[in-house]
């Protein structure tokens, strides 16, 4: 036991102390090559994405925010210059369209009359004047919601006298440029959801209307009108309230069994466009090309394709500049590749 104690744990220790010296050494003197070389050190070769020319369906279906809204009052003018007669019905009541609101008394003069007796003493005598009633009449059916005239009261052709608002309620939203180019056709109705509401309904008599040019917005101030306005109204039998907001799908065509692309390889994206089309022998060439429907992901091509071919699947010019102080572009997918070609982000 003396001898183990003496000889053997002071070997052994020796060796363990060894050990641990040569391994740092190493660590320190000579490290592996891929430590030294970075993360950064390239392994491979940045290439362009490619995808093919591929027979493919497009829904071209247009989703916007919405809100419901009652549909505006309908104002009640007078018919007439006189006073006011008599009022039929009340502020607050039911009308339908055609009941009687009130009428106007209207005195229409007539020409003096001049006779003459068996002396020739000449009279001249002011017959009284006719005496007529114009009859005021609810526009539509609905509320009479104000009735801003009393009896006796003097009004003229085309003064406001009230207003009556219908029952009915309508989802309006705001239809970008954009989306604008995206509907080839108008349609005459949409799909509304209520959120919180009842089921996806049918939005009839669809209508798009835009900003007069007076009305566009001042690049200056940004104030005024941009982008045109959807509307469309509620079934009667749905139940709404006003203020709530909604999802309008407008249905703008559907293309089967076509040609598409990935918008991301086209420059522009209504009508005609550029996508660069790779060669046999390797590069690049642009190539002009006819746009059909999109569904904001892929777009159909009408002409300047066949299919099979193969395209950049993220456009060269497309690839913008990011800010700072390397020389990088976002590839198109979310990564933006600076300087010799490593992805940063």
């Amino acid at each position: 036991m003396g001898v183990v104690r003496r000889w053997v744990f002071p070997i052994l220790r020796i060796l363990v102390f060894a050990l641990i010296a040569a391994a740092l050494i190493k660590l320190a003197f000579f490290p592996d090559v891929a430590e030294a070389q970075g993360p950064a050190f390239p392994t491979g070769q940045l290439s362009d994405p490619q995808v093919t020319v591929e027979l493919g369906t497009i829904v071209n279906d247009v989703t916007l925010d919405g809100t419901v809204s009652a549909d505006p009052a309908v104002v009640l003018k007078a018919t007439a210059v006189g006073a006011v007669d008599e009022i039929f019905i009340a502020e607050g009541k039911h009308v339908d369209k055609g009941d009687k609101i009130f009428d106007i008394k209207v005195e229409t003069p007539q020409d003096p009359i001049e006779t003459t007796d068996d002396k020739g003493v000449v009279t001249i005598t002011q017959p009284d004047p006719i005496i007529t009633y114009e009859k005021v009449f609810a526009p539509i059916t609905g509320t009479l919601t104000a009735l801003t005239v009393i009896p006796k009261q003097a009004v003229a052709v085309g003064d406001e006298s009230g207003k009556v608002a219908p029952p009915s309620f309508s989802v309006s939203g705001t239809l970008s440029p954009e989306q604008q180019y995206r509907l080839l056709d108008e349609p005459e109705d949409a799909t509304v959801a209520i959120t919180g509401g009842p089921a996806p309904f049918a939005c009839e008599k669809l209508r798009i209307t835009a900003p007069l040019a007076g009305e566009q917005p001042d690049p200056t101030t940004g104030d005024g009108a941009t982008g045109a306005t959807v509307r469309c109204l509620v079934p009667e039998d749905v139940r709404v309230f006003p203020g709530l907001t909604a999802s309008i799908t407008i249905p703008a065509g559907q293309a089967e069994n076509v040609l598409v692309v990935p918008t991301t390889a086209v420059e522009g994206g209504a009508e005609t466009g550029v996508v660069h089309a790779v060669l046999p022998e390797g590069g690049t060439e642009p190539r002009d090309v006819t746009l059909g429907l999109t569904d904001g992901s892929m777009v159909e091509v009408t002409g300047g394709l066949e299919q099979g071919e193969a395209i950049l699947q993220f456009s060269p010019d497309a690839q913008a500049p990011v800010p700072g102080g390397e020389e990088c572009f976002d590839d198109g997918s979310g990564n933006v590749v600076c300087g010799g070609g490593g992805i940063v982000k």
